[in-house]
């Protein structure tokens, strides 16, 4: 090697570990930001999921919540309203700052709705306050477009990172989500890096996360090949209804010309629902439920419900994520099928869980390595054969309607690929 190449091999290293230095800073800094507020987070919907228990009369005020919900975002939140779609759009055309007020408003709509009795998640929530949060680096640094994006990537990935604590996943969520089948690799560095630091810090505050077990994992054999790819449609089909189910009240919701009435209107038929079901069962993030997917027996209508009642009550102008109450719907459709597939529940309950967020996503990756990380890599290829199936039979639609179709699923929707699912739904 002569002197000129070893010049350049040093100016490489040099430019790279710059590079790397850059942006484990940022990394950092955003990871202590959207750590710390995402354990806000769960600490806040765990208080008042205990306090609506303890005091199950206050469902009776939903309509009321609804209407504040509905008064602050019709008259501060305007700017904000498209949520995560707004983050994905800035990163596919970046135009202006997401407006950091999106963040107190989202954890304030988010607590109200689990308070009061909405079914909701809180991906939504963590990721919104991520973006906003981080992207605020962005103005301060006056960063460029290509540098902005990446940014607001790393605010999905603290996001997702530490409300579930699943770092990898949460990683590689952030780099999949924007473009249906294409991953954006020039971020892998910050979004990995945040993704840990983020989960590191809401560890640190004491805020713990719910811990499920698949204890039996029977070998790969081609009943069992063929099975997990049985459920892996099903589960598709069963995302793919959860996505459109949003967009279907949202079109009966908006009838009501005047926006804050929308959701005073749904609480009134969200708070009757619960009353006369005579449960609380299906409201909230359902968390309990999740768990005992994985032990007990089940109602095999329990997914059906908890659709339901979730997209009605995001669709109507509540506030919260999609995805936990999609672990739910995922985790309790695959106790149900344990009655008719030759797979253990809990295995088909784990399966369910991120294969019914993988079809409604649109993020295959990111949900097997979820699983993995859930659920243990015994349950790795049962996981990923559910996941990708289930992209696959979700079709181009989804819960995020700004996704870019960059890669279409089949040749016969090649004609799709470059469009927003939004115009292809």
């Amino acid at each position: 090697m002569n002197f000129f190449q070893q010049n350049n091999l040093l100016k490489t290293y040099s430019n790279i570990t710059e590079h790397l230095l850059k942006w484990l800073l940022i990394a950092i800094v955003s990871g202590i930001f959207v750590g710390s507020a995402s354990a806000l987070l769960l600490e806040s919907l765990y208080f008042v999921t205990d306090l609506r228990e303890a005091n199950k009369w206050i469902i009776a005020l939903l309509p009321i919540a609804g209407l504040v919900i509905g008064l602050m975002y019709h008259y501060w939140g305007k700017s904000v309203v498209k949520g995560n779609n707004q983050l994905i759009d800035e990163i596919h055309s970046p135009e202006k700052i997401i407006p950091l007020k999106m963040a107190p408003l989202v954890y304030i709509g988010t607590v109200l709705t689990h308070l009061f009795g909405g079914s909701a998640g809180r991906e939504g929530t963590a990721i919104q306050m991520g973006g906003a949060l981080v992207d605020q680096i962005s103005k301060i640094f006056k960063f460029s477009h290509e540098n902005r994006k990446i940014v607001i990537v790393i605010g999905i990935s603290a996001g997702f990172a530490s409300v579930f604590g699943t770092p990898l996943a949460g990683a590689i969520f952030a780099l999949e989500v924007l473009i249906v089948g294409r991953m954006r690799y020039e971020a892998i560095v910050p979004s990995f890096l945040s993704a840990v630091v983020a989960d590191y810090v809401c560890l640190a505050w004491g805020v713990h996360h719910s811990h499920y077990v698949v204890d039996l994992v029977p070998e790969m054999d081609t009943v069992a090949f063929l099975v997990a790819i049985l459920a892996g449609v099903i589960f598709g089909i069963v995302g793919r209804t959860f996505s459109k189910g949003i967009p279907f009240f949202q079109g009966f919701a908006n009838k009501i010309k005047y926006p804050p009435l929308r959701p005073f209107a749904g609480g009134i038929i969200i708070a009757l629902s619960v009353f006369l079901m005579g449960t609380t069962k299906y409201i909230g993030l359902g968390v309990p439920t999740i768990e005992e997917a994985f032990v007990n027996p089940l109602p095999f209508y329990d997914f059906a419900l908890k659709i339901l009642l979730t997209t009605f009550t995001i669709g109507v102008g509540f506030k919260g994520g999609e995805v936990t109450p999609l672990f739910f719907i995922g985790a309790t459709l695959g106790n149900a099928l344990a009655l008719f597939l030759p797979l253990p529940m809990a295995l088909l309950a784990g399966m369910g869980f991120v294969a019914v967020f993988s079809g409604a996503t649109n993020t295959p990756i990111a949900c097997t390595m979820m699983g993995i990380e859930l659920f243990g890599i015994e349950a790795g290829v049962f996981i990923g054969i559910a996941c990708i199936v289930a992209y696959l039979f979700s079709g181009h639609s989804g819960i995020y309607s700004s996704q870019i179709i960059g890669s279409s699923k089949s040749t016969q929707l090649n004609h799709h690929k470059g469009k927003r699912l939004k115009e292809v739904s």
